[in-house]
C-alpha cells in the first residue's frame, strides 16, 4: 500500500517542485560556480568537480586520473599529507572523492557555520601537490592492490571489465578507470605531474555548493581563494567516435568461483538523446523489483537463475552501454540462463509493455529521484553531474522526457538496441577452488 501512494504522488508531482533555484557564477579565471540555497538543515556540502576522468588518458598511461584522486589527500607544499582530511574529521565534517570516465569530484560535508573551511584547502590542492617519485609511487602501489581486490579478485567485476573492453573498439571508454594493471607498473610520476597541471585548473573545475548558505557570502569566499589560482591553458576536447560493431562479441572468463555469471552489454546513446529516456524505463521494466520481466522469469518461474537484471548506463559524455546479467542457480547450465534472457528481451521486441508497466516505472525512476532531494550531498551531485555531461539545467529535461515516455517508445528501442550487433556478452567460467595446506 505504501508503493501504491508513493506512485500516485509521483504522479501529481508537477514538473516545476523539481526545478533546482542554483544560482550560477563566474570567475575571471573561469571557475564556475553553482550554488543552491536551501535553510532547512545547518548543513552544507562544498565539492568541487574537474572535467578529467579516464577518457581523457591515453594508451599506455591509463590509471592517472583515479591516482592523482588518491594523490590530491597526500599533501601539499603548505599542507602535510592527510592533513585536509584530518582538518575536515575535526570540524566534524567528512570528505571523500571519486572518478568516473569523464570527471574526478571532492566533496565535504560539514555544519553550515564551518562550510568556508574547505575553501581555502581546495585551492590550495588545486594547484600546490607533492608529486615527486617519492611520493607518488607508494600510492600508485596502493591502487595497485586496490586494483586486485577490486578486479583481479572479484570474478563478477572481472568480467565486467572484459566485457567493457571489449565492447569498445576505439573509445577511450574501453579502459578501466583504475588503469589495466601493466600500466600502473610502468607509471612515470612525470607523466602525472603534467597531467595534474594540464587538468586541475580554475577554467576546467567547477564548484557546487548546496544547503544552508548565504550566496553572496560564500561566492566572495570562494572568490578570495580560488580567484588567486591561475587560469590554465585551454583544453581542446578530442573528438571521440567509436566504429560501428558488425556482429556479437563474446569473452570467456576462467576465474576461481561459485557459480557460473553471464553479462551482456549492448551500445546505446547517451542519457540526452531521443532515446535515452526510453531505455531508462525499458531498464526499469525488465528490472526494478520482485515484479520486473528478468526476476519473475528467469528466478521465480523457471528458477534457472539466483539474480537477473537489467541496467541503462546513460550519464556519459558519449553513447554508452545497456546491460543485462544474471548469476545461474547452482546445477543450471549458463546457456539455459542466456537463452532465458534473450526470449525475455524478445518479447518486449515484439510487443509493447502494458501501459500499467511502463508507468510503473515511470513511477520508480522519479520517486528515486525525489528521494535524493532530500539530501545536500545528493542534490549536489545530480547538479554536479548534469553539469558534467551536458549541463546542470538539463535535470528538468531529463523529468519531462521520462514522463513523455510510451509503451510504444520502449518497445521501439529495445527492437532497435538490443540487437545481435550492438551485443558484446561476457562469460564467467567458474574454476575449482585451489585448496591450501
Amino acid at each position: 500500500m505504501k508503493k501504491f501512494i508513493l506512485s500516485l504522488l509521483i504522479v501529481l508531482v508537477p514538473l516545476s517542485a523539481f526545478a533546482l533555484p542554483v544560482k550560477e557564477y563566474t570567475l575571471e579565471n573561469g571557475l564556475k560556480v553553482l550554488i543552491l540555497e536551501d535553510h532547512k538543515s545547518p548543513t552544507a556540502t562544498f565539492q568541487v568537480w574537474y572535467r578529467v576522468g579516464s577518457m581523457d588518458e591515453t594508451t599506455g598511461k591509463t590509471g592517472l586520473s583515479h591516482l592523482l584522486e588518491h594523490m590530491m589527500f597526500k599533501g601539499t607544499q603548505l599542507h602535510g599529507p592527510k592533513t585536509f582530511s584530518r582538518t575536515i574529521q575535526k570540524a566534524g565534517g567528512v570528505d571523500n572523492a571519486f572518478t568516473t570516465r569523464e570527471y574526478t569530484a571532492y566533496f565535504e560535508l560539514l555544519a553550515s557555520d564551518r562550510i568556508g573551511l574547505p575553501i581555502g584547502l581546495e585551492a590550495d590542492r588545486m594547484q600546490n601537490l607533492v608529486l615527486t617519485p617519492e611520493s607518488v609511487l607508494p600510492e600508485r602501489d596502493v591502487v595497485m592492490e586496490e586494483r586486485r581486490m577490486r578486479y583481479e579478485d572479484d570474478p563478477q567485476n572481472l568480467v565486467y571489465e572484459e566485457v567493457v573492453a571489449a565492447a569498445f573498439k576505439n573509445h577511450p571508454y574501453r579502459w578501466p578507470v583504475i588503469g589495466w594493471m601493466s600500466d600502473l607498473k610502468e607509471l612515470n610520476p612525470g607523466d602525472l605531474a603534467s597531467y595534474y597541471r594540464k587538468f586541475y585548473a580554475p577554467n576546467n573545475a567547477v564548484i557546487v555548493v548546496v544547503g544552508d548558505v548565504t550566496p553572496e557570502d560564500i561566492v566572495a569566499k570562494i572568490r578570495k581563494e580560488f580567484g588567486k589560482v591561475p587560469r590554465g591553458q585551454e583544453i581542446k576536447e578530442a573528438p571521440a567516435v567509436e566504429d560501428e560493431q558488425y556482429g556479437e562479441k563474446k569473452v570467456y572468463v576462467r576465474k576461481e568461483a561459485e557459480l557460473p555469471y553471464i553479462l551482456s552489454v549492448y551500445k546505446v546513446p547517451d542519457i540526452m538523446a531521443e532515446d535515452g529516456f526510453a531505455l531508462e524505463v525499458l531498464s526499469s521494466i525488465l528490472s526494478e523489483g520482485r515484479s520486473s520481466r528478468l526476476y519473475n522469469s528467469l528466478v521465480y518461474e523457471k528458477q534457472v537463475a539466483l539474480s537477473a537484471w537489467a541496467g541503462y548506463d546513460g550519464m556519459h559524455l558519449d553513447p554508452f552501454l545497456f546491460y543485462t546479467g544474471a548469476t545461474a542457480a547452482r546445477g543450471k547450465d549458463i546457456a539455459d540462463v542466456e537463452k532465458a534472457l534473450l526470449e525475455e528481451i524478445g518479447k518486449i521486441q515484439k510487443a509493447p509493455p502494458s501501459e500499467r508497466e511502463v508507468l510503473k516505472a515511470k513511477n520508480q525512476i522519479e520517486a528515486s529521484f525525489v528521494m535524493e532531494q532530500d539530501s545536500n550531498y545528493m542534490r549536489a551531485r545530480t547538479i554536479g553531474t548534469f553539469e558534467m555531461v551536458g549541463g546542470w539545467r538539463l535535470i528538468d529535461k531529463y523529468l519531462d522526457g521520462i514522463r513523455k515516455v510510451t509503451a510504444a517508445d520502449v518497445r521501439r528501442v529495445a527492437e532497435k538496441y538490443l540487437v545481435k550487433g550492438r551485443r558484446t556478452t561476457g562469460i564467467l567460467v567458474p574454476l575449482a577452488r585451489e585448496k591450501h595446506g
